[in-house]
């Protein structure tokens, strides 16, 4: 199961990949999260401390592996576009809760068609958990659309957009479906979070396709608990949990189709 996680910034996108990929460990699968988000919190919302996650470097902030893997010269303008990766996620993951974590970074580039060692090894690396590993792989995508500009989620298996009871929210959602037919993807689900009441479920319902609804995941005192607290939904918000493990009973249906 390769899972992509995605949507505007502050919708809940971090907290259902957390929850999700702690469900998973609990089953005694074997987990891998990718944080690619620059803003990067899913550590937190699995279970790593602040002081733990200050010592993580992303990856595409490790210059000298990146150089080692790209054989990039002094200049950046030539170096290898197939650079290993497949020992990567044994050697650098973190783990935590039975799930191991990635934190990736990101390149600090001015737009999406940078072709760069930094971002030849964050492809080439997604690329490889997506397609060349057997875990359970969940990534916290960056908030918006540039990781579909750069093509670097071509081939999971399900694509959730994770989306408020609102108009600029599933805008976003429309966005990304289009753009994922475009790549190819045709899996586009949505998971309707912070939602209040009937009339937010209705909304939602009214414009997103039955077949595309995962479910919903109401607002939750608890989940605000834990982002104060700087720690993990999936201990202190047993309401979120259990909206989430029915989400995620059907993902597993539709892998299973």
């Amino acid at each position: 199961m390769k899972i992509a996680v995605t949507g505007k910034g502050g919708v809940g996108k971090t907290t259902l990949a957390a929850i999700l990929a702690r469900l998973y460990a609990q089953e005694g699968q074997k987990v891998l999260c990718a944080d690619v988000d620059p803003d990067a919190n899913l550590g937190l919302a699995l279970g790593f401390t602040e002081e733990q996650l200050a010592e993580i470097t992303p990856i595409t902030e490790m210059k000298d592996l990146i150089k080692e893997r790209t054989h990039a010269d002094e200049f950046e303008k030539f170096f290898k576009i197939n650079p290993k990766v497949d020992d990567l996620p044994d050697m650098l993951a973190h783990e935590i809760n039975g799930v191991r974590l990635l934190l990736m970074g990101t390149v600090k580039v001015a737009g999406a068609g940078c072709v760069c060692p930094e971002h030849v090894i964050l492809k080439r690396l997604l690329s490889h958990l997506i397609i060349g590993r057997d875990d359970v792989v969940i990534m916290d995508m960056e908030a918006g659309l540039e990781h579909l500009a750069r093509g670097t989620t071509d081939w999971v298996d399900q694509f959730i957009v994770v989306v408020e009871p609102g108009a600029r929210s599933l805008q976003t959602y429309r966005s990304v479906k289009r753009l994922a037919a475009d790549l190819g993807i045709h899996q586009v689900s949505v998971v309707a979070n912070k939602v209040r009441n009937e009339n937010d479920e209705n909304f939602i319902r009214e414009n997103v396709p039955e077949e595309d609804l995962l479910g919903f995941v109401h607002l939750s005192n608890n989940v605000a608990d834990a982002d104060r607290q700087c720690s993990s939904p999936y201990d202190i918000a047993p309401d979120a949990v259990e909206e989430i493990r029915r989400i995620k009973d059907k993902i597993d249906k539709i892998a299973e189709l």
